[in-house]
């Protein structure tokens, strides 16, 4: 919808309710070029110099709608072209008069004879465009009963965008329901059937109803599967506030082992209630796929929470072995090791209760922050704190900027504070454009002239640039802090959607 809406904005003088009204058309318009056999185009007035058009304004089709039932009547799209000559009238007459303006005979674009008509779309008070409703007349027949419901359908729809009661502002869907040739039912006010469309009534049989169902009441349905009933409570109450509503409804309705999407489209045309439109699709296959789906998700967020749960006993082993040593070095060395394990362990907690491909990275780093605080015993002397968010990060990028963090605020904490010094290690995560900036900055004694800035000699800091590089495709940096007299590691982090993640 972007390229619509942008155009509406440079070449329009229209509201941002009245794009969002054309926008929420366009999104439901497939449905009545169906019950039409036409394509639709919608036009929307436009200035062009004098010089070309006189004084009064051209019309710009500014989208198209095919439909699925019959012949197109264009082989070239008609986006993007600007009405002149006779073909002006009609759009107009519909703009100006804000009424349906049909042509009475058809008019041949070369050897295809086309029915044009003209409805203006109305928002609140005012014509903001026109919809040219084109039919091809090339193969016309007698037609059948579906295709006079379907044209009667189409009119009092058409009707309603006159009056600018279709779509209604709460309108969701965009194309992305049922459509016409899925299945369709015309109702009463009173949620009485007076027409099924075949595909209609297979759906019916599919949720076991079966019999005829025409003059009967929605309600009033029954299912011959006695060890899974259809229920027709729901979808009766869907019609019903539809209905009364005056606006889309949609509901699902499971028997006989399928499983039915219904959507009820009010009709009002001229503010008169002429009952319902019932739009039906069979959605068993897809609940049945969204159902493996949340069952693959689920054995997931098991795995992780089983990972984490061994990462966690891992830790807890390290923990006891640590204290069992007597040789400092060792010990030191066990401990930095079970604090990496347990950062490893929060990601994989994080994302066991999570379905999505990325974590809330925040969560992680507050919870982080807090048991090195704790771990290190240094919660009395250093404050730690985080500034700005990282947001969203993918999951499989988590783990490797998690551990890339618990190096560089544990170094902080360990080697920036004397033990008789207080201080702060800030965690500064700015994200911009898809790249996540982070810098762990401390107000501490700053960096030692033999620090190895460009040399690994330290395990953590081997570990830190290997996952940068390697993992995140990044980069790392050290330097004195001008602001704080402290140590500032800054780490550049591409995360865009097609970053490369994983070396």
């Amino acid at each position: 919808m972007s390229a619509l809406t942008d155009t509406l904005a440079a070449r329009t003088a229209l509201t941002d309710p009245q794009v969002d009204h054309i926008a929420r058309l366009v999104g439901e318009w497939q449905l009545l070029a169906d019950l039409a056999f036409a394509d639709l185009l919608l036009w929307v007035p436009i200035a062009v110099p004098s010089a070309e058009a006189g004084s009064e304004p051209a019309f710009l089709c500014v989208a198209q709608c095919r439909p699925t039932t019959g012949p197109t009547a264009y082989q070239h799209d008609q986006v993007g072209v600007v009405l002149r000559g006779p073909r002006l009238a009609a759009l107009r007459t519909a703009f100006t008069e804000a009424r349906i303006f049909r042509e009475v005979d058809p008019d041949w674009d070369g050897d295809l004879p086309i029915r044009r008509e003209a409805i203006p779309v109305k928002h609140g008070d005012q014509v903001i465009a026109v919809i040219g409703r084109d039919a091809n007349l090339a193969s016309v027949r007698t037609p059948s009963q579906l295709e006079l419901v379907y044209l009667q359908s189409a009119a009092d729809l058409a009707g309603m965008i006159a009056d600018g009661t279709f779509p209604a502002p709460d309108t969701t869907e965009e194309g992305t329901g049922p459509r016409a040739g899925d299945g369709l039912v015309r109702l009463e006010p009173d949620g009485t059937i007076i027409y099924a469309s075949p595909n209609a009534l297979s759906a019916f049989n599919r949720l076991g109803v079966t019999g005829n169902i025409l003059s009967e009441p929605i309600d009033a349905l029954t299912s011959t599967v006695a060890d899974d009933p259809f229920d027709a409570s729901d979808l009766a109450a869907a019609v019903a506030d539809a209905v009364d509503g005056g606006h889309p409804s949609s509901t699902e309705v499971e028997g006989g082992g399928a499983v039915i999407l219904f959507r009820a489209l009010p009709l009002r045309p001229r503010g008169e209630t002429l009952g319902a439109l019932l739009l039906m699709q069979d959605v068993t296959e897809l609940r049945s796929r969204d159902r493996q789906i949340l069952s693959k998700d689920a054995t997931i967020r098991e795995i992780h929470h089983r990972v984490k749960n061994n990462l966690q006993t891992v830790a807890a082993l390290l923990r006891l072995q640590a204290r069992r040593v007597s040789v400092p070095e060792a010990r030191a060395a066990l401990e930095e090791s079970m604090r990496r394990v347990q950062s490893i362990a929060l990601v994989h907690e994080t994302l066991s209760v999570s379905i999505d491909e990325s974590v809330d990275f925040d969560e992680i780093v507050d919870r982080l922050l807090g048991m090195l605080s704790d771990v290190m015993g240094s919660g009395s002397r250093v404050r730690v704190q985080r500034k700005g968010s990282f947001g969203e990060i993918p999951a499989e990028a988590a783990t490797a900027l998690v551990l890339v963090l618990t190096e560089l605020v544990q170094n902080a904490i360990e080697h920036a504070f004397p033990e008789e010094r207080d201080g702060t290690v800030s965690v500064v995560a700015e994200r911009i454009r898809g790249q996540l900036t982070v810098q762990i900055v401390d107000d501490g004694v700053g960096l030692t002239a033999d620090f190895p800035v460009e040399r690994g000699d330290r395990l953590g800091l081997q570990i830190v640039r290997t996952l940068v590089s390697a993992e995140l495709n990044g980069t790392v940096e050290f330097e004195r802090s001008a602001d704080t007299g402290g140590t500032r590691a800054t780490a550049v982090i591409p995360v865009g959607r097609r970053a490369h993640v994983g070396g």
